[in-house]
């Protein structure tokens, strides 16, 4: 250890001023009394006043300063030709061989340097940085000042550390005071040689001029205040990119796990109260709850149950056993798929989800047509809202830029991320079942999947093409996700559709498999009264008690429904369960079988005339004509079957001069799905066409009654024949002029003309027989109401 009087005596100066201030370390406590003069700087507060020797002046001789004030005050008599390198040698020795390293940086000790200049301590808003300004200015006012050269430089601020380049001031540049610029690797040395060298007065001997140069250093700041932000926002095609993909990146780590838990929740009914056993156990106690009445009402379909048991059992069997096709359940609206499906054949099962394509299609835009999506499958959190705000900043930000962001998704991009999320969560649901104690524990999850049928969920796809439109996305991506949840084995899947043209979009999907199909009819006659009588006495049973249990005399409880004349009021009806249901009902209420058919198929006809001779319905939404309908309701309440080809032959349907109509078979299908009639298929072409439900078929006559409505309805359509064939003679005027102009007429030509004006006379009588029609047409509007 080196005593405190060696290092008073190699650390003085040549004069008798304080040549030592307290020095900024901090060493172990056996150095500390010891280097008791060094050790009591604070830092920022006092700084070396100069680092080289000077002369003792003679009052400076004249004092004597004690060892025990040297050590007390930091005070030192420095004796002549001492100087202060010794902090280039032996205390940068020493702290070399033992290093101070802070707590905050373990791996690098603390380094000194002597200070030759005049440091200056500020606390401006100044940050440093790599490459150091270093401006030549006079040591005082009115001198004139040398621009050092680059090896002068060099050599003054080697010494802090390497440099990286120096850059002189251009030779053609007029700022003052001249300047260079001084990079450094390492910004540890940059603040080094700014605190030791600022303020630094380079002599006449070193190449600072006959007045000296003082060394005025600063930090060159390269980076702009809110460089980061305006970075960011001059760079939207790469920063909005990043930004929707962090975003996805958040979407996908955070909520894919919840609304695949949600989905789980959703498809096992973990929350459906009905399914709890306290539950249960409340519900074979006692019959007083509200839900008794309703278990007595589905017991009234149990005729029709057991008139389908057979499908049933079928329908089971499918399910349980290992299947890689599609099940389709066909039958037309209204006789039950739904009921049969989810209250029958699927009651026992605890796997189940449904999703109904009618509210999903219906939804007006495309934030609606997600969320329902969504809560059929129980996907949730779901934000349908944000589609229109990243639709809105696509647009902006192409507005801007002329590029898309691809910060917004499209409809077919959201769907098939809800139903890709669906998939692995129905998944999980299947594999829930397994343990490990099983005998083919061992077995992957596909194996696992395709040996045991039983586990996996039943998704059952309700109103499958219920608008009819094939090229329908959500149909299409459904139909696709169901091809490959079944070929996976994740799930059954059980389509219900009253479209006899299911197969087109099916195929599309899976078109290397043959569906397994069970078609629903109306009922017979018999179970279709047996089912209306049946639901009339339970209602009539249940009032008769609840006015007893009330004390009412007999004379004003309700009197037993009338049923004589039911079964002609079922022939009319037919077997449509919806129909029948709407009869009891009515039947219950007090009317007769003949009243409450009578009103019920006058109710039918109006919505009839509303829907398809009076509507209102847009053009982009059908593909066929009022004429085209009225010719098929007049044709049909005349016959009730007609040839599919005979009626694409008529005129209404062959030369439709509606925009939207003139394709007959369109026209003929487009009406079929709206249930005005059913077209009947032999060996997948189609044969006949018949009237939507036997309900129509009486609608229909009572239609054609109508004098006021069928005159109008008849006057529409000869007027659109008579524009037809006025057409076709403007055709033939046509070419009759042209062979009126040859210069001569040869046999050939003569027929040609002669063909030509009999079919001018045969279309002029046409149209005179239908104006004549008409005429007649126009005499009953005007005196009928």
């Amino acid at each position: 250890m080196i005593p405190t009087q060696r290092l008073a005596s190699l650390a003085a100066r040549s004069s008798g001023t304080r040549a030592l201030r307290p020095w900024p370390a901090r060493l172990h406590v056996a150095r500390r009394q010891a280097d008791y003069g060094l050790m009591r700087y604070r830092a920022g507060q006092r700084a070396w006043e100069a680092t080289m020797s000077a002369p003792l002046n003679d009052e400076a001789k004249k004092r004597d300063v004690s060892p025990s004030e040297e050590r007390e005050s930091g005070r030192f008599d420095v004796k002549p030709n001492e100087s202060i390198l010794f902090f280039d040698t032996k205390l940068l020795n020493k702290l070399k061989e033992e290093p101070i390293k802070p707590w905050f940086n373990p791996f690098r000790g603390i380094r000194a340097r002597t200070v030759r200049g005049v440091p200056w301590l500020e606390d401006l808003h100044r940050y440093p940085s790599q490459m150091l300004m270093v401006e030549f200015v006079p040591p005082e006012p009115g001198a004139a000042a040398e621009e050092l050269p680059e090896e002068v430089l060099y050599s003054l601020f080697r010494r802090y550390g390497k440099i990286a380049d120096i850059i002189p001031q251009p030779a053609d540049s007029k700022i003052t005071p001249r300047y260079a610029q001084i990079g450094f690797p390492g910004l540890r040395d940059t603040i080094m040689a700014r605190n030791c060298l600022h303020g630094f007065v380079v002599s006449e001997a070193q190449g600072g001029g006959k007045n000296g140069t003082k060394l005025r250093l600063s930090y060159v700041q390269k980076e702009k205040a809110h460089s980061i932000w305006n970075w960011l926002t001059t760079h939207p095609r790469i920063v909005i990119p990043i930004v929707a993909a962090l975003l996805a990146g958040v979407s996908v780590v955070i909520f894919d796990p919840i609304r695949e838990f949600f989905i789980k929740v959703h498809v096992q009914h973990s929350l459906r109260y009905t399914d709890w056993r306290i539950y249960k156990w409340f519900k074979s106690q006692t019959g007083t709850f509200s839900f008794y009445r309703k278990e007595e009402h589905i017991e009234g379909l149990g005729t029709i149950w057991k008139h389908r048991k057979d499908l049933i059992e079928q329908l089971q069997s499918w399910l349980d056993g290992s299947s890689d096709t599609f099940i389709v359940v066909t039958g037309p609206r209204g006789s039950g798929k739904a009921e049969m499906v989810m209250s029958q054949t699927l009651s026992d099962r605890k796997n189940v989800v449904l999703i109904d394509c009618k509210p999903i299609t219906e939804a007006n835009g495309e934030a609606g047509t997600i969320k329902r999506l969504a809560a059929a499958v129980g996907y949730r959190p779901v934000f349908s809202w944000a589609n229109s705000i990243s639709s809105m900043i696509d647009l902006a930000v192409q507005g801007t830029t002329g590029v898309k962001s691809g910060f917004s998704e499209t409809l077919e991009s959201q769907l098939n991320k809800i139903l890709h999320t669906t998939a692995s969560a129905l998944k999980s649901v299947a594999l829930s079942g397994r343990h490990k104690s099983d005998k083919d524990s061992n077995l992957s999850e596909d194996a696992y999947l395709e040996a045991h049928p039983e586990q996996r969920p039943i998704i059952v796809v309700d109103n499958f093409l219920h608008k009819n439109e094939e090229s329908s996305i959500v149909y299409d991506m459904i139909a696709e996700w169901a091809a490959t949840v079944v070929q996976n084995n994740v799930a059954h899947v059980v389509f219900l559709t009253s479209d006899s043209a299911y197969s087109k979009s099916l195929t599309k999907a899976m078109p290397d498999r043959v569906f397994r199909t069970l078609s629903l009819g109306d009922l017979d006659a018999d179970i279709a009264k047996n089912f209306v009588v049946t639901r009339v006495e339970e209602d009539f049973k249940r009032e008769a008690q609840e006015e007893a249990e009330e004390g009412l005399d007999e004379k004003k409880q309700s009197r037993r429904p009338n049923m004589a004349g039911l079964d002609e009021g079922i022939k009319v009806l037919g077997g449509r369960l919806t129909d029948l249901e709407f009869l009891a009902r009515r039947l219950r209420a007090g009317q007769t079988p003949h009243e409450a058919v009578e009103e019920i198929v006058t109710e039918d006809a109006t919505d009839i005339v509303k829907m398809y001779l009076l509507g209102r319905t847009a053009d982009a939404d059908r593909r066929w004509s009022t004429e085209q309908a009225w010719h098929l309701i007049k044709a049909l309440a005349e016959n009730p079957t007609l040839r599919y080809h005979q009626v694409l032959l008529t005129p209404t349907f062959a030369s439709s001069l509606t925009s939207f109509a003139n394709d007959g078979e369109a026209a003929i299908e487009s009406l079929a799905g709206a249930e005005l009639i059913t077209v009947n298929t032999h060996r997948g072409r189609p044969q006949t066409i018949t009237a939507g439900k036997p309900l129509h078929q009486a609608a229909f006559g009572v239609l054609v009654k109508d004098r006021v409505l069928r005159a109008k309805m008849d006057l529409a359509v000869l007027t659109e024949m008579s524009k037809v064939e006025a057409k076709n003679i403007d055709a033939v005027e046509k070419e009759l002029q042209l062979l009126g102009g040859l210069p001569r007429h040869t046999g050939e030509s003569a027929g040609r003309v002669m063909y030509l004006l009999s079919k001018l006379d045969v279309g002029q009588r046409k149209i005179a027989k239908m104006e004549y029609e008409m005429a007649g047409l126009k005499k009953i509007l005007n005196e009928e109401f």
